[in-house]
């Protein structure tokens, strides 16, 4: 997985990523929870891990507190 960077509103839009404001607890959820099958390709599990490392950060960075573990 590639390292984050400082986000740019226009480099994102450019990449056709879109903002998402949702509720500390739907971040929660996706944070602490990896729902990939064990035989999942290497590609799901990136996708997965992204999206879990982008909730979590997100509460991080709201200091609402980070999941545990």
């Amino acid at each position: 997985m590639t390292a984050p960077g400082p986000t740019d509103p226009e480099a994102e839009t450019a990449r056709g990523r879109i903002a998402l404001w949702p509720d500390r607890e739907d971040l929660l959820w996706p944070a602490r929870h990896c729902c990939c099958p064990g035989d999942a390709p290497e590609e799901v599990r990136d996708r997965c891990g992204r999206l879990r490392f982008r909730a979590s950060a997100a509460l991080h960075k709201a200091h609402r507190g980070a999941p545990p573990g």
